[in-house]
């Protein structure tokens, strides 16, 4: 049987999030281990589906540009750590917390960029990656299972090595928004696609990218299987239609020039607003000032 499926950006991390909720390592670790979560949308939509609780969102792209979030509720946490069946915040201890996992525990990423063999990698806009990617190196060499959590709209031309070479904080002459880095991760990559073979033990083709009202960057679908699979594929899609992204509100906000974070985003052009040349830059529609 086949069956053509579209999913918006939300609704793919959605279902993301409740194929790696599922998948066994994880349900072990949820009981009798770790899971470890670090913040961003798609695992924010994972630690609402397996402890009930939104993650703060820091660093995202908006329509301008790489932006951090504007005065973040340090009470709201960005990673956490369910341990047995319990979450806690664990932001001021990421590396003792990492430092403690196991082979057995489970830690989870997202990523802003993957590529067609699977590599990823995720964007850093502070020195040394802030603390989380300062965690980031030891989880790599831990051994624990690492799970990257990324939708199709991630999915770039080209390579990811490529990527990371042709970008850097340091050296970026001219920024909307924070200049970044690349920091790879590696782990297993769990797309939309893998998250209906998890859910339905189907297999998927990719057939369109993007679309308009509400659609942009979504992807829709044709999987293939036996008829109860496919059937079990189009309940998966129609129990996340409707979803919208994950996270908690206080982190919604982003940084406006004046922060305290702008000393760290050197080329950002929102802190140079007025000065020659920038003043005279305009969007297709209103300009809006920083």
């Amino acid at each position: 049987m086949r069956a053509q499926l579209s999913l918006t950006v939300a609704e793919g991390k959605l279902l993301i999030a409740r194929a790696i909720a599922s998948l066994p390592e994880v349900r072990w670790a949820l009981e009798n281990g770790q899971i470890f979560l670090k913040g961003g949308t798609t695992v924010s939509a994972l630690a609402e589906e397996l402890a009930g609780v939104p993650l703060r969102i820091s660093g995202r792209i908006s329509p301008r540009g790489a932006k951090s979030a504007q005065n973040p509720d340090p009470a709201s946490p960005h990673s956490i750590v369910i341990e047995r069946g319990q979450w806690r915040n664990v932001d001021p201890e990421v590396g003792s917390v990492v430092a403690g996992l196991g082979p057995r525990d489970v830690a989870v990423l997202g990523a802003n960029i993957i590529d067609s063999k699977g590599r990823a990698a995720m964007m850093a806009g502070r020195a040394l990656g802030g603390i989380p990617g300062q965690a980031l190196a030891g989880l790599m060499a831990q051994g624990t299972q690492v799970i990257v959590a990324a939708g199709l709209e991630k999915l770039i031309p080209g390579s990811v090595d490529y990527a990371v070479r042709g970008c850097g904080m340091a050296g970026c002459d001219w920024s909307l928004g924070m200049p970044v880095g690349l920091m790879p991760v590696v782990g297993r990559l769990i797309t939309e696609i893998e998250a209906l073979e998890i859910l339905a033990g189907v297999t998927s083709a990719v057939i369109g990218k993007g679309g308009i009202d509400g659609a942009e960057g979504g992807a829709t679908l044709v999987v293939t299987g036996e008829e109860p699979q496919v059937q079990r594929a189009i309940e998966a899609m129609l129990a996340v239609k409707g979803a919208g992204t994950s996270g908690s509100a206080c982190g919604w906000p982003e940084c406006r020039s004046g922060n305290e974070r702008c000393r760290e985003h050197w080329s950002c052009v929102w802190r140079q607003w007025g000065k020659k040349g920038w003043g005279k830059w305009e969007s297709a529609g209103e300009r809006s000032a920083p």
